[in-house]
């Protein structure tokens, strides 16, 4: 898959993404990087660290989170894109679900969208923005609640909807990412199960995978951690995703998770 001017080798590699914040109440480094130098000092650290890809997100989206208009987090992101395309030469990703902010981040030179409702939060407009640009997503499970009859299957089921609408709003097939929604619209056990079950994900679905767990509430409930203490379990989940064979991972901790990352494919291809 073609992102930005990099080709990335998705079927037989994996890859990180660094997480920058833009935003004043992220759920674990709200406020750090929300001014143009501290997201440029953070985006040097994750390049030198080994990040693939920066995954810029302009709104919270943690649990209660307060939704901003599209000209606020239009403001917060574009001159980031900017200054990030401008001086370092690596593929940016912009989270947002707002097609005029994908807009917007897309001008600015945002290479790929991260879409947390999988382009069902709209009536189409995100689908058509994606596809008439050509551009590489990422489109996530979500939901309005977590009302499921048989969990796993009805997240097929949803999946399989957001596909249907890409494909069906011209996007190229060879530029959708899936993520299963880790956190999003899921108890403790559904997340557990999504993670146990990504390689079911990525075969029945037939995408690449991308994995998002980075100091989730599911790691600190599991070992009853604050989220200033998930490093440990956030790695024991990339271990855990790259072994069932996703392609993405999207952390805070770029420089241990990419180590995790390259000793995990060691075991499973450096032998052969």
């Amino acid at each position: 898959m073609l992102i930005g001017n990099r080709n990335f080798n998705l079927e037989n590699n994996c890859y990180v993404m660094g997480i920058l914040n833009v935003t004043p109440d992220s759920f674990s480094d709200g406020g750090k990087f929300n001014n143009i130098d501290s997201a440029l000092k953070r985006t040097e650290d994750m390049i030198s660290a080994g990040a693939d890809i920066i995954d810029i997100g302009g709104e919270s989206t943690r649990p209660d989170y307060i939704r901003i208009s599209d000209e606020e987090e239009i403001s917060r992101i574009v001159p980031v894109i900017e200054a990030i395309k401008q001086r370092f030469d690596i593929p940016v990703s912009l989270d947002t679900y707002k097609y005029t902010v994908a807009d917007a981040g897309i001008k600015a030179g945002a290479d790929m969208i991260n879409d947390i409702w999988g382009l069902k939060y709209d009536s189409g407009e995100m689908s058509r923005l994606i596809a008439d640009n050509n551009i590489p997503c990422c489109l996530m499970h979500n939901r309005t609640d977590s009302n499921y009859t048989d969990f796993f299957s009805d997240m097929i089921s949803d999946m399989s909807e957001t596909v249907d609408i890409a494909l069906n709003a011209g996007i190229n097939r060879d530029n959708i990412i899936l993520d299963a929604g880790i956190g999003f619209a899921k108890s403790y056990e559904n997340n557990l199960e999504s993670i146990d079950r990504l390689d079911e994900f990525k075969n029945r679905l037939g995408f690449p995978v991308l994995l998002g767990t980075s100091r989730k509430s599911v790691i600190g409930l599991s070992l009853d951690l604050p989220v200033n203490e998930r490093l440990e379990g956030t790695i024991a989940t990339t271990v855990a995703g790259v072994m069932k064979g996703v392609s993405i991972v999207r952390v805070h901790d770029v420089r241990e998770n990419a180590r995790a990352i390259k000793m995990t494919l060691a075991i499973m291809k450096g032998y052969k």
